[in-house]
């Protein structure tokens, strides 16, 4: 008799507990459904793929180039050397590499990022001996962006030393006005002034002359060619801003890297070999120099 009067107590528990059961299963499952439903409500950031390339909304259709793109000629890439170079340990066919160290525009909505590469490799190697300087030939040849190998042919138009870089990047009056900083003026290597974040650069030689503008990372001016040397301005029509890092818009040579020399540029024969020669015995190019290359006119022969 007990046992008959606890069954349907029991049964009917049971019942509670499994209707109970399935309405929080439903819950649980029904909420994630709904929340993904409304990706709009999701507080996490979409997911963006590592890229060297940076586009336009209007231009999503072309996020990745299907081949390896050119760049066009005239091209100023900003480079800061990883590596020191010397003429005592260098070997032919030693790979070198280098960072770019501002966004490159290209085209309209299009740039290789800052952080992308250079790879080259040393051509040729001469000790320095009684009747001979110390040379390094090099060449940078490939761009790794947009996650491809992209050959290149390119020239130095100048290159500074790792004190002269830090220097073009240090307002003179220090920086303990940390919330001021950044607006202060900076003199980049080769005498522009930048006046502060995103403010103008202008001419060394002519204060009333804008010749550029400061953007994240460095500036964006027009190349200029330079008086008494073989450094043009635009070529092959290419007169859009260029992205000078923390040099000139008229920089050209060596600055900072005493006893260095630029023996051939790599703009004419050889084409993209660039010699650098020491005047007092071996030639040490440290790491963190920083480089102005240029991409190679096209041939017109």
């Amino acid at each position: 008799m007990g046992m008959s009067r606890e069954g349907p107590a029991h049964v009917t528990m049971q019942a509670v507990c499994l209707l109970l059961g399935t309405l929080l299963c439903t819950t649980f499952i029904v909420q994630p459904a709904n929340s993904q439903q409304s990706p709009q409500d999701d507080p996490r950031p979409p997911f963006v793929a590592s890229s060297a390339i940076v586009h336009s909304a209007a231009s999503d259709d072309k996020s990745t180039p299907e081949s390896n793109p050119a760049i066009p000629p005239g091209t100023i890439i900003p480079v800061r050397l990883n590596s020191t170079l010397s003429s005592a340990k260098c070997r032919k066919g030693q790979v070198i590499t280098g960072r770019i160290m501002q966004d490159v525009p290209l085209s309209p909505g299009v740039r290789i990022r800052e952080g992308s590469k250079v790879l080259g490799h040393v051509v040729e190697v001469t000790p320095a001996t009684t009747s001979a300087q110390a040379r390094i030939s090099l060449r940078f040849d490939m761009l790794i962006a947009w996650h491809q190998t992209i050959s290149i042919t390119s020239n130095l138009r100048a290159i500074a030393g790792f004190m002269r870089i830090i220097e073009a990047q240090t307002p003179p009056i220090g920086p303990g006005e940390s919330d001021v900083y950044r607006w202060l003026t900076t003199v980049l290597v080769g005498g522009d002034v930048v006046y502060g974040e995103g403010g103008p650069v202008t001419a060394a030689e002519n204060a009333n002359e804008v010749v550029g503008k400061a953007v994240d990372g460095g500036v964006l001016s027009r190349v200029r060619g330079k008086e008494g040397t073989k450094c043009r301005g635009s070529i092959d029509g290419n007169d859009s801003p260029q992205a000078l890092w923390v040099f000139s818009s008229d920089a050209c040579g060596i600055y900072g890297l005493e006893h260095i020399s630029i023996a051939h540029a790599g703009r004419s024969d050889p084409t993209g070999v660039i010699v650098l020669a020491s005047d007092n015995g071996s030639l040490k190019l440290p790491s963190g120099a920083g480089m102005l290359l240029r991409v190679n006119a096209i041939s017109h022969n």
